[in-house]
């Protein structure tokens, strides 16, 4: 499946799931029931990401003091900041979602699958410089016409 296919159909069947659900659960617990506790989960969401997200930004200061590259940090940085997007989002699937990404071992083991299956690459940041012939160095000489000999 193409990636714009991807998108298309969780931007298409998320909100769908997020309406099923609003309306079994408010039909089990009440309307204000649900309301509460879909404020709740985005104020609780947002102190964890806030608390989570100040407990790694130590952790990669603590990596580039001791001159380590903190990788596994700022890719967990990404799904806080992904988890606080999905918290303040209204609804039971969104917060379920954002809360596992919240959670650090499965956070982590997310990560690290991605890492092997290279769905993310790591990169040492010097293929940005890398010419597209990939290392093969074309000598020449030149000239500049609008000058003098």
């Amino acid at each position: 499946m193409r990636p714009f296919s991807i998108l298309l159909a969780i931007f298409l069947l998320v909100p769908l799931v997020e309406i099923y659900l609003l309306i079994k659960i408010g039909s089990v617990i009440g309307a204000p029931w649900t309301v509460f506790l879909v404020v709740f989960t985005a104020v609780l969401g947002a102190f964890l990401v806030r608390s989570q997200g100040f407990s790694t930004l130590r952790r990669i200061q603590t990596n580039l003091a001791a001159g380590d590259l903190p990788a596994l940090e700022l890719l967990e940085g990404v799904f806080l900041l992904v988890a606080g997007a999905l918290l303040l989002t209204p609804g039971f699937f969104t917060d379920a979602v954002g809360f596992a990404c919240l959670t650090p071992p499965l956070r982590r083991a997310i990560i690290r699958y991605a890492l092997e299956r290279g769905l993310i690459r790591a990169t040492d940041g010097a293929d940005a410089h890398r010419q597209p012939n990939r290392g093969h160095t074309v000598d020449g000489e030149y000239r500049r016409i609008d000058e003098d000999p």
